[in-house]
């Protein structure tokens, strides 16, 4: 089993598992099965195919009343957790391993938390345009082991598939690493060289943190494009669903040391929503050096994700470090057609995390870069309370200033950046290394009650290269607070300047926290920003 399936057992079944066993649009646009042909024309089962076209179907889908698909039958309905960790995909059965292409296709078994088909389709050149033609699976593709091999029929045609995964040579010539998989709702992952899978992306988020239900649209096809002459781009198209929208999205694949994805996402939708999420990014935050007194563990770190870093449409950098809140919290980031913002996982030591399974430190760090001008809005991070490292707990997305109408069309365009992403050693911004917190006041003398005390640690640019006694100064501000202290100095023998804060606040109160360092007429290092609930 690969690792995206054990982790789709584990963390991602904890959070999505309810999401995914509501039932979702099967929508049959196209035949079920296509007749292979070899002079060039078109299958009889194969259709026309354009994203103009798909967008028109997504359209006129928006306009009819959402239909749930009907519950699986047979054995695929009776699976359970136990019985779907018995399923393998046969490499054997992996597509495209014939002709030029550099790519391989692998297909996850439909069940369990997984009960709407997902259907594939190929998209090729014809003397008529492009076609797409199903890509059909059955119980010969995948192996069933122990007592479950006798619950499953032969050569039995399986009605679609639970979602996907695409490998190709990331790391070394001749091995076929997994580069991106697709996998439950609207769910998807991938991977930079060298990368071990961590966060996720997802088509769209639906009132989330809100009020009303949160909906998670599912996608429901794909239709995958190779480049003819086996080059590294994969395109892929899929129609996404739920009751309140209908999308049409195109997907272009270009793996590399950080592997991106070009998006394009045409949403119709049905009725007004309290909020959309627009490039919806999900991953886990335990604890850190900031809070890791409240677990008792032998790592120092637990984590996919350590910040949300906003580059601004003024070149200003904003780095939240990621928190584990004893209570729900949601932050709004409001910003103008922002140049990029996104999960990252800054701190790339194994000393740091010790944890030789996991590998946090190989984590991939995900930017979303905005296409076009978005407008005003906000990036908007949801932290749920976590006490287990298998919850994805960390949600960030773009929130449009202006409601999506329904009737009309939404467009929005954006690249997806998976890798290590390193910061640039030739910013003159110092970065923000490490945030630690803990008890307020000195050392020696018991805490006041209602205090805390935080060190945020800037490292490098042109604040690292100066000397002890520059002219430089902690810029601070505190909403729903009050500082008690706030210091700056180097840390001897490094290109590090630590800041201390101690504050004091109202039990219950919400904190709000920036920060920056500036002198000599500029601003030196990002803009730290955080918040801490007094609880």
């Amino acid at each position: 089993m690969s690792d995206l399936t054990d982790l789709a057992l584990s963390r991602r079944a904890l959070l999505r598992g309810a999401a995914l066993a509501a039932p979702f649009l099967a929508a049959g646009f196209w035949p079920a099965r296509a007749i292979a042909q070899d002079d060039g024309a078109i299958p009889a089962a194969s259709q026309q195919f354009s994203f103009d076209l798909l967008t028109e179907d997504m359209r006129r889908l928006s306009l009819e009343p959402h239909q749930p698909a009907p519950a699986p039958a047979g054995f695929l309905g009776d699976l359970t957790y136990d019985t779907y960790r018995l399923i393998r995909f046969r490499d054997a059965a992996a597509r495209w391993q014939e002709g030029p292409a550099a790519w391989r296709l692998h297909a996850f078994h439909m069940g369990w938390l997984f009960p709407e088909p997902v259907r594939l389709f190929e998209v090729a050149p014809s003397a008529n345009g492009d076609t797409a033609t199903e890509i059909l699976f059955s119980t010969d593709d995948f192996e069933y082991l122990n007592d479950l091999a006798d619950a499953v029929p032969d050569h039995a045609d399986l009605p679609g598939v639970a979602g996907f995964k695409v490998n190709y040579p990331l790391n070394r010539p001749d091995k076929w690493d997994e580069v991106a998989a697709f996998l439950g709702a609207s769910y998807f992952r991938a991977l930079g060289r060298n990368s071990a899978y961590g966060l996720s992306a997802r088509g769209l988020a639906i009132n989330t943190g809100t009020a009303d239900n949160e909906e998670f649209p599912r996608f429901s096809r794909f239709y995958l494009q190779r480049d003819p002459a086996g080059g590294s781009i994969l395109t892929l198209f899929a129609t996404l669903e739920s009751p309140s929208v209908t999308g049409a999205y195109r997907i272009v694949i270009r793996p590399g040391i950080a592997t991106e994805m070009d998006v394009t996402a045409r949403l119709f939708f049905r009725r007004a929503v309290t909020e959309v999420g627009i490039a919806p990014l999900t991953s886990m935050f335990l604890f850190s050096e900031k809070n890791r007194a409240a677990f008792d563990d032998y790592r120092p770190n637990v984590h996919d994700s350590d910040g949300l870093r906003i580059l601004r449409a003024d070149g200003d950098v904003i780095w939240r470090p990621l928190n584990n809140p004893a209570q729900l919290a949601t932050s709004y980031f409001s910003e103008t057609s922002p140049r990029a913002f996104g999960l990252h996982q800054r701190d790339r030591s194994f000393d740091s995390y010790q944890d030789i399974g996991a590998r946090y430190e190989r984590r991939p760090s995900l930017d979303v870069l905005p296409s076009g001008q978005w407008g005003p809005g906000a990036v908007r991070l949801v932290e749920i309370p976590s006490d287990l490292e298998a919850n994805d707990n960390i949600v960030a997305y773009w929130v449009p200033a202006e409601p999506l109408t329904p009737g009309e069309m939404a467009v929005f365009a954006y690249t997806l950046r998976w890798g290590d992403l390193p910061l640039d050693p030739m910013d003159p911004l110092a970065y923000v290394f490490e945030t630690r917190s803990g008890a307020g006041g000195f050392a020696g003398v018991a805490a006041r009650p209602g205090t805390r005390k935080f060190v945020v640690d800037f490292k490098g640019g042109t604040l690292g290269s100066l000397p002890d006694d520059a002219a430089v100064e902690p810029i601070a501000s505190v909403a729903n607070a009050e500082m008690q202290s706030l210091t700056l100095e180097r840390i001897p023998g490094t290109d590090m300047w630590r800041v201390i804060m101690d504050l004091r606040a109202e039990p219950g109160a919400v904190v709000e926290m920036g920060l920056h360092v500036a002198g000599y007429g500029q601003k030196l290092t990002e803009t730290w920003l955080y918040q801490w609930i007094n609880a």
